[in-house]
């Protein structure tokens, strides 16, 4: 398994991807946020391939002085194709993930996760995060 840069066309597969474990079809607004994790230096993509196809894909993005903080690492959303699930490559992603945060001088990495999400909860659990000081509020408009 290789990790790398996401890059414009990898997006098709990362795409096919995320419509396979939410099995529907993504909005123009995700290809959308999608593209600017390949062209916005903040936003960072990478993916995991195996035989040049892609398996699995991770997006973050660093915050300039978010929450008190200087430099924030977010880790805004991980898909491994489903029948790669369970191997390790969401794991792989994650490190490769904080790896180019701790290069930014990123020192806190962020995250959220739905409460009732258990196998999500798990996997960043697992990862070592933990409770952050902070609670998600939520203004539907």
């Amino acid at each position: 398994m290789k990790l790398r840069r996401l890059t414009s066309e990898d997006m098709e597969q990362v795409i096919a991807i995320q419509q396979s474990i939410t099995r529907q079809p993504v909005s123009p607004n995700w290809r959308k946020m999608l593209a600017q994790h390949v062209s916005d230096p903040c936003q960072a993509g990478l993916v995991a391939e195996i035989d040049d196809k892609v398996i699995g894909f991770i997006l973050g993005e660093i915050k300039v002085g978010g929450f008190g903080s200087e430099l924030t690492g977010w880790l805004e959303m991980v898909g491994v194709s489903p029948e790669h699930m369970g191997a390790g490559v969401g794991r792989a992603l994650a490190q490769g993930l904080f790896e180019y945060f701790t290069k930014q001088g990123v020192t806190e990495v962020l995250t959220a996760v739905r409460w009732d999400s258990g196998d999500m909860l798990a996997f960043f659990k697992n990862l070592g995060f933990d409770r952050s000081p902070f609670i998600n509020l939520r203004l539907v408009v």
